[in-house]
């Protein structure tokens, strides 16, 4: 048996380095930039440290709203949803994680897009 994506990605530690990346990237991206302008980025990076926690495989910390609801009304368009995931794989290879995590991560973010976009 393979050992846990949350293990395989350095545990609570290795996902939170990751998570401060990407949301610093989300911060400095012209494309979603405006979303974030005015955002407590370290309760930002918090919450998303714990839903990419638990959503990995590791411990169920994650205390927030669901995607549907957090991202309701907000009218998120495609090219935005890719430029959120763009950030996403430019913080995990700056951090070294290998190709089968970064693919597998890359699948669970477009698995919740019918959830974030247009809504």
């Amino acid at each position: 048996m393979s050992e846990a994506l949350f293990d395989r990605l350095g545990g609570d530690d290795g996902i939170r380095k990751i998570v401060d990346v990407l949301v610093d990237n989300h911060a400095s991206n012209p494309v979603v930039s405006t979303r974030f302008s005015g955002s407590d980025l370290g309760n930002l990076k918090k919450m998303a440290g714990d839903f990419f926690v638990a959503g990995s495989g590791g411990p169920e910390i994650y205390s927030g709203k669901d995607m549907i609801s957090a991202h309701r009304h907000m009218n998120i368009s495609g090219d935005e949803f890719v430029a959120v995931l763009d950030d996403a794989m430019n913080a995990m290879e700056a951090n070294n994680v290998g190709q089968r995590e970064k693919e597998e991560v890359l699948y669970i973010l477009y698995s919740l897009k019918e959830q974030v976009v247009r809504l």
